[in-house]
């Protein structure tokens, strides 16, 4: 066991998600026999896993040492870093550590759970230093696309990391505070052991831009459509673009409507955490149609697509409140996360079929990433000049071009993680000293289920392949009756009449081919009957289907 193979005096790192991947992120340090947990988070489902809508990281490794899990961290409130607690908190009972905002965006999730009261949220200043267990934590802001993103300064006798989180370099980043620069050179004199880092636009040359750019790309673009309603889509949780759209807007003499229960939900924990107070409140869904087209800015969720998101519901003409028309704008203030191209021109071009004019980023500066490109990773390292670089948050590819720079950097040692890996970080050279289970979960309607599990392989092999059901009815030894068959997503009971009248003599055929003594075994019978179903189907349309027989002795 691993457990075996961990030094009390050195310091470990364990990733279980979002290293390989980008979200899920949970990642483990180990000291003087207690785990600390940084980041709990979740991705979202995709064609591969039909009915998923979240995935998470199986924490089972932990669970089963929760008495030695000294409490949780949130470097910032996204999804793919605290969006699991309100899933998994009850498998690991610790404390959770986080900054004001994340704080209220936490309990604003938590408070739809039946266990909110039981969580213990300490909540930390910026800048704070507290302990956790034997972590000896600093928090040093940094800029990010959301408020209050931290990198954690975590420090033991086995040695000093400095776990970013996700980060920019962002010189005006309208809401919050700038990177704290000093403290990151400080800490590199000081010393660090290893630098832990996101990987997400590790191939990206240069910098990622600046909300500023965006705040004057956004006002210039509003004032070109002057008598047209505009409608700007972006993520919920970037608060800095809230506050820009509503600056935009108030310099052309319009309103601003938030359209989407995420935008209502990061509004007040923004303003009840003191962001945002320099603008006026917003106007409601409802109220917003009382305005003038050319008074009005909606700011809009579901710019990745999300069928039920508002932009979606506006594209396809049936949001409860909002009715697009011709000649109206939507921004697309976002870029397309991986895997949602599909979704997002779905949505893009039902909008364009409306009549309505659809802005990217490819059309004017509305969006800059909140990860760092090459230029800013190179920064980080000359800031802090780690003894080692451990690259998370990334794609492999991300992760190895992440490695490669750090090198380049001169960075003494890199090693490129998988979820499961176990490294010593320190005393003594770093170094892999073996792996764990690692897995994703998925949240299945209203219960957890393993992502590769049986049960979504099968249901997986039925949307590709159909399924059928066979109902036999025997007495020890004869059918009494013809087989009755069901088939979903393989015929059209019409059109395909005599095909089925043709399948189910086929079955009784491959039953009544069986000796006595294999018509008495229930096994055989029902085996036979499926390779009948299975092998008619593969020979006429090459599918296989999944097939259940249903055997009724009398």
């Amino acid at each position: 066991m691993i457990d075996d193979l961990l030094s009390p005096d050195a310091l470990y790192f364990l990733p279980l998600g979002g290293s390989g991947e980008i979200g899920m992120n949970l990642n483990l340090y180990h000291h003087a026999g207690k785990w600390l947990m940084v980041d709990l988070g979740v991705s979202f489902g995709d064609d591969a896993a039909p009915g998923v809508d979240v995935v998470m990281p199986d924490p089972e490794f932990i669970a089963e040492r929760r008495e030695d899990l000294a409490g949780l961290v949130l470097t910032h409130a996204h999804e793919d870093h605290l969006g699991a607690v309100q899933y998994l908190w009850t498998e690991l009972r610790c404390p959770v550590y986080a900054t004001p905002f994340t704080a209220a965006v936490l309990r604003a999730k938590l408070r739809e759970t039946e266990f909110s009261g039981l969580v213990q949220i300490i909540e930390v200043p910026l800048s704070g230093r507290f302990h956790v267990g034997p972590f000896d934590i600093e928090l040093i802001s940094l800029t990010h696309s959301i408020p209050e993103p931290n990198a954690l300064v975590i420090r033991t006798p086995g040695g000093t990391v400095l776990h970013t989180g996700d980060w920019k370099l962002d010189p005006d980043p309208r809401v919050g505070v700038p990177v704290d620069e000093a403290a990151l050179i400080a800490l590199g004199h000081q010393g660090v052991t290893a630098l832990v880092c996101d990987s997400t636009n590790a191939t990206v040359p240069g910098t990622s831009g600046s909300e500023g750019t965006v705040a004057v790309g956004l006002e210039e673009l509003i004032g070109r459509y002057p008598g047209r309603r505009v409608a700007v889509a972006c993520f919920a949780t970037n608060v800095a673009r809230l506050h820009s759209i509503a600056k935009a807007a108030a310099a052309h003499d319009r309103q601003v409507a938030l359209v989407g229960r995420s935008l209502r939900r990061i509004n007040e924990a923004a303003r009840g955490t003191g962001y945002l107070k320099d603008l006026p409140p917003f106007v409601s869904e409802h109220d917003v149609g009382y305005l003038p087209r050319e008074a009005q800015v909606l700011i809009c969720t579901g710019s990745q697509g999300e069928p039920r998101a508002a932009l979606a519901r506006i594209a396809d003409g049936d949001h409860p409140e909002i009715d697009l028309e011709p000649g109206d704008v939507v921004v697309f203030s976002s870029r397309e996360i991986p895997g949602n191209e599909k979704a997002i021109a779905k949505v893009q071009n039902g909008l364009i079929r409306r009549g309505i004019e659809v802005v990217t980023a490819s059309d004017a500066d509305v969006h800059v990433s909140g990860h760092p490109a090459r230029d800013e990773l190179a920064q980080m390292y000359q800031w802090v000049r780690p003894y080692l670089a451990v690259p998370v948050h990334g794609e492999q590819r991300h992760l190895k071009a992440h490695a490669d720079l750090a090198l380049e950097c001169q960075v003494p040692r890199a090693l490129v993680p998988e979820n499961g890996v176990v490294i010593r970080i320190g005393p003594g050279e770093p170094a892999v000293i073996g792996t764990v289970p690692s897995g994703k979960l998925c949240l299945d309607g209203r219960r957890l289920v393993p992502l590769g599990g049986a049960l979504l392989r099968t249901r997986n092999r039925m949307v590709f392949n159909g399924a059928a059901v066979v109902t036999l009815v025997m007495d020890d030894v004869d059918l009494l009756a013809d087989p009755k068959l069901s088939v979903v997503g393989l015929l059209d009971v019409e059109d395909d009449a005599p095909f089925i009248e043709g399948l189910v003599k086929g079955i009784a055929q491959a039953v009544d081919k069986l000796g006595a003594a294999q018509r008495r075994d229930d096994v055989a019978v029902t085996e036979a009957a499926r390779l009948a179903v299975r092998r008619t189907f593969h020979a006429a349309q090459g599918r296989k289907p999944v097939t259940e027989v249903h055997l009724v002795r009398v």
